[in-house]
């Protein structure tokens, strides 16, 4: 019999750094990421928005920019089968950013890629963002992105675990529920009645 093991998810190292961004974290990386070049900056708001790894992100063609519905079509590039793919709703702004930088609406070829650039590239541009944002630590990489995602729209925002799921790309929900292990806003408040 085979058995198929797989990493388990965590949101700390080892040695307790968090491996996602805080919300002024967060906030810090969009404020660098908007003094990118433009392509750059609509790569990192992707990431950020989003939560897709940064592969994926590389993926997305013109015709995976749904306007219409203000989403972003995902391929799951993590999954055993090609085409299984996810939507995620998306800000007006980034829809603007991307109609700007990118004129989604008036490229011919629907095929091509937003970014024509390899995943090291992309890496190296986000790892420029971290620094200028004086980010440092575990968390400080796209799959940090990737993980406050998850834990901003989970233990900040109350977005219902399925939903995140799903936008996430998670087969299990138990890998998804991990974000809801972050301190969130809400948990710090319900702990500072201790305080008083």
């Amino acid at each position: 019999m085979n058995f198929v093991f797989m990493a388990e998810m965590k949101i700390f190292t080892n040695d307790g750094q968090r491996l996602y961004l805080s919300k002024e974290e967060r906030d810090r990386f969009e404020f660098f990421a908007k003094k990118e070049k433009r392509t750059v900056m609509t790569l990192a708001l992707v990431l950020l928005y989003t939560g897709c790894r940064i592969s994926e992100a590389l993926n997305i063609k013109f015709k995976h920019i749904d306007i219409i519905n203000k989403s972003i079509i995902i391929e799951s590039l993590k999954k055993r089968q090609k085409g299984v793919f996810r939507s995620i709703p998306i800000p007006d702004s980034l829809i603007e950013y991307l109609e700007l930088v990118h004129e989604i609406s008036r490229c011919k070829r629907k095929d091509n890629f937003l970014w024509k650039i390899k995943r090291n590239t992309a890496f190296l541009q986000m790892k420029k963002i971290f620094k200028n944002a004086e980010i440092h630590g575990a968390n400080a990489n796209p799959k940090g992105l990737r993980h406050s995602f998850g834990v901003y729209a989970i233990a900040e925002k109350k977005i219902p675990l399925n939903m995140v799921q799903k936008w996430l790309g998670h087969a299990q929900i138990t890998t998804t529920a991990i974000y809801a292990n972050a301190l969130g806003e809400e948990e710090r408040k319900i702990a500072s009645r201790m305080w008083d």
